[in-house]
């Protein structure tokens, strides 16, 4: 090794001690004859597009103080990495420079993975995979064929969200605000043919479930969860449609009000639609048809907007009320979606805002069969005249043998008498829909099925996993509403295996949420072969002690990935049923109070920052910034500030004279009872996920080994004050590796500091001899004294009392009163 610079130089220490670890892989797990209890500490995995920013510089120094407390702690600690390779943002980039997507990710992942390992993260580099490894999407497809299996994967042809930018279909999480969550353009409708996964078939256990992460995972992202599932109860209604064999079945919250409907509404993109205007008479067609050109031009948000006016076109056709024999006239219009509920609504408009508008629009009946009050008992105002809907709990009015039962008890009675009658009866339904889960991209898993002419939809027998992609060379891989694959043919064509006729292959691609739903299971044993991932270390392992990444996975990715850890359950290859036992969601990095951009011109690049301030500031800076889960503005904070106190810091350990092994109970009491108070306090704040207090402590103890050090009375060849060091040492290895490493060499010990082991505290020292009192004069606070903790109120009294602070403050004023609240307060009434 070079000799160790005579002052703190980031730089040269960096390159002193990276190749040590490489050597001496201190963060290797699982290994054959490690009986150390074990913790999984997981950080969502990063997208190969570029190099790392000042995100990751967040998320990942926030996982490794997490994972080195552990390893310091006697775990054996598993804290892997790996790259989300496949997907959008890898591929438009290369499509961007005209380069090949396989060799832009790998480059991307070999420079994020240089960068990684300049960060000093903890990760175990045997255990590390990418998404776009034939090694790893032929598990993506196995998987997929065991859900064809069980039918929990199938394709069929609905309206899907569009991006017409990305020319992709998306999925229903995947559109936000009506946007491409991807590339923020406007997303439309259009009818294709597309594979799903029911993941609406756990919708009740995801829900369920969710009492096991109650405290464990943030509150807003539970219900973030429970909304987007959107379990709602109510009943089934089924509406005869005149001319139409088949009844139409309508789902609603409220069939107490179901003799205040006065009209009926489909879905203008829905099948059902078309139908009916394929019965009327040519005007109706044709104002349906200029009417679904516009529907389909605009967003559902926009569709759903309270505030955008209420279009429609009769449909010249009734639906027969099942409760009365009413004929309501049946409309299509925008504000009901196809692929929510039935795609049709009974509209009942007295208590019903978005129905109200439109019958307020359309000249339609409003009839109130609902008597909600107000607060002092009084009517509300007609909804046909005041155009406010009355959406409140009542008594039914005009509603047959309902009237004068309140809603619950009505709810109750109307279902079950639709299910006596063949008319419906009570219902669940949800907001969720089923995953879809194709892509018309190049750059993601294909799809191990092959369409043949005769058999129809064929599994790809596992024996010839994986169908890999072909060469991207000579494709053109710009979006253009098709498949990129669908052009390779000599790839496209195939035999079938069953039959052995010519077939084609599927052309689309898996949805890149497909991959990382259960990337963290293959982590256990990422060379296996054989398997996914081999089930006794599932055992061991799962589920992840403490996953650690942004909010913005709330629901895509969290929610997909307690599904597929759900339906492994239940093919018995996991024990868990939840994946991730402990989450934390770190804050976004901000640039001047606006998100990190290239257009704005305030993106900060990691890689410059770790020149010029050396990498244990920047770790130090974004663990100190403030809690876990709040932003920060990087304006806002001081690498510089950080650089200074790790020189603080790492001059303590070349200052201090005593030997390795010193006896630290023959040294200074009180240095002793600092340390001990730090340890114990840290260990708290970090299972508490509070790191920044941590360095805070940590900050206090080297300002007190500072002032032990330069007093004559104890001086740095006190053992107390070795050991201060060699626990700040410890302390400084969670979140500034480099310089701990370094002072815990100038201290006399081996590498690697990472392994050193917790230090252990003495209880004892944890004891107050002393406190501090407060003494108030006239209200005010005039002196705080140090008095033993069991001191008597007339000891008390007497100190305070011949205090100058609080004579001055009496000056010749009469003393009517003292307060003694032994051994904290006292208070001086003159």
């Amino acid at each position: 090794m070079e000799d160790r610079p005579a002052r703190w130089d980031p730089h040269a220490i960096e390159r002193r001690w990276l190749p040590v670890w490489d050597e001496a892989t201190p963060f290797a797990s699982g290994l054959p004859g490690d009986e150390r209890p074990r913790k999984y500490v997981l950080d969502m995995f990063p997208y190969p597009s570029g190099d790392l920013h000042m995100g990751h510089a967040e998320a990942y120094a926030l996982g490794d103080v997490i994972a080195r407390y552990w390893l310091q702690r006697g775990y054996d600690v598993m804290h892997p990495i790996g790259w989300d390779a496949f997907g959008l943002p890898a591929e438009n980039a290369a499509i961007k420079r005209g380069a090949d997507p396989v060799r832009w990710t790998y480059d991307n992942i070999e420079q994020q993975k240089a960068s990684m390992r300049r960060y000093a993260c903890a990760f175990d580099w045997d255990r590390v995979l990418a998404t776009c490894d034939p090694s790893y999407y032929r598990w993506n497809q196995w998987l997929f064929l065991r859900l064809h299996e069980q039918g929990l994967a199938y394709r069929r042809p609905s309206q899907v969200n569009w991006c017409p930018n990305d020319q992709t279909v998306l999925a229903n999480e995947q559109v936000v605000q009506g946007r491409c969550e991807r590339c923020g353009a406007a997303v439309t409708k259009r009818k294709l043919t597309q594979w799903y996964l029911r993941i609406t078939d756990y919708a009740d256990r995801l829900l369920a479930d969710m009492d096991q992460l109650q405290g464990q995972w943030p509150d807003k992202v539970l219900a973030m969860q429970r909304n987007w599932i959107g379990r709602s109860t109510g009943a089934d209604v089924r509406f005869v449609l005149e001319g139409r064999d088949e009844p139409v079945t309508i789902y609603t919250t409220r069939p107490d009000t179901l003799y205040g409907a006065t009209f009926f509404v489909v879905a203008a993109d829905s099948d059902l639609a078309a139908e009916l205007a394929a019965q009327a008479d040519e005007d109706t067609r044709q104002a349906f048809e200029t009417y679904l050109a516009e529907v389909r031009s605009t967003t559902e948000i926009e569709r759903l907007s309270t505030d955008r006016p209420k279009t429609g076109v009769f449909l010249q056709t009734h639906a027969v009320n099942p409760v009365n024999g009413e004929r309501l006239p049946v409309w299509a219009a925008d504000y009901v979606l196809a692929d929510y509920g039935h795609g049709a609504i009974m509209a009942v408009p007295a208590h019903d805002q978005r129905d109200l508008d439109f019958a307020r629009a359309h000249d339609l009946p409003v009839r109130v069969v609902v008597d909600v009050r107000d607060a002092d008992g009084e009517p509300l105002p007609d909804p046909a005249r005041s155009g406010e809907a009355t959406t409140g709990d009542g008594v039914l009015v005009h509603s047959g043998d309902l009237d004068g039962l309140r809603k619950a008890e009505a709810i109750e009675r109307v279902s079950a008498r639709l299910a006596e009658d063949g008319l419906g009866g009570p219902t669940t339904t949800y907001r969720l829909r089923d995953w879809l889960i194709s892509r018309q991209r190049f750059w993601g898993t294909p799809f191990p099925i092959v369409h043949c002419p005769t058999c129809g939809e064929v599994r790809v027998p596992d024996d010839q996993l994986p169908v890999e992609l072909p060469s991207s060379e000579g494709l053109d891989l710009s979006p253009k509403g098709r498949s990129p694959l669908a052009a390779a043919t000599d790839w496209v064509r195939t035999e079938c295996p069953s039959c052995g006729g010519p077939a084609e292959r599927d052309t689309d691609t898996m949805d890149t949420f497909v991959d990382s739903s259960w990337y963290f299971l293959r982590f256990l044993s990422p060379q296996l072969d054989t398997a996914p991932f081999d089930r006794e270390q599932a055992d061991r392992w799962m589920p992840v002690e403490q996953y650690v990444g942004g909010v913005t996975h709330a629901i895509l990715h969290l929610l997909y990935a307690r599904f597929f850890t759900k339906v492994l359950h239940d093919m018995d290859m996991v024990g868990p049923v939840e994946p991730f036992a402990r989450l934390l969601n770190q804050g976004m990095v901000q640039m001047d109070g606006s998100a990190m951009s290239k257009s704005r011109g305030n993106l900060v690049r990691l890689g410059e920052q770790l020149d010029e301030h050396g990498v244990d500031a920047i770790r130090l800076t974004m663990v100190f910034a403030g809690p876990p889960e709040d932003d920060i503005d990087w304006a806002d904070l001081s690498p510089t500030g950080s650089a200074k106190f790790l020189a603080r810091a790492w001059r303590l350990a070349q200052d201090v004279t005593s030997a390795p092994g010193a006896d630290a109970a023959t040294g200074s009491v009180d240095v002793r009872r600092a340390t001990h108070r730090t340890v114990h306090e840290a260990g708290q704040l970090v299972e508490a996920l509070k790191f920044n207090v941590v360095v805070a402590r940590t900050m206090e103890l080297v300002n007190a080994l500072r002032k032990a050090v330069d007093d004559p009375a104890v001086g740095p060849a006190d053992p107390a004050v070795r050991e201060g060091v060699e626990a700040v040492a410890v302390l400084l290895s969670l979140v500034a590796p480099y310089t701990a490493e370094d002072m815990w060499a100038a201290l006399g010990h081996s590498p690697c500091v990472a392994r050193a082991g917790w230090p252990t505290v003495d209880d004892s020292l944890l004891v107050e001899d002393s406190v501090t009192a407060v003494v108030q004069v006239r209200g005010k606070v005039r002196d705080r004294l140090d008095v033993p903790k069991d001191i008597s109120a007339d000891d008390l009294e007497r100190l305070a009392l011949a205090s100058e602070r609080v004579q001055a403050s009496i000056g010749g004023a009469e003393v009517r009163k003292v307060v003694v609240r032994a051994p904290s307060l006292v208070n001086v009434v003159v």
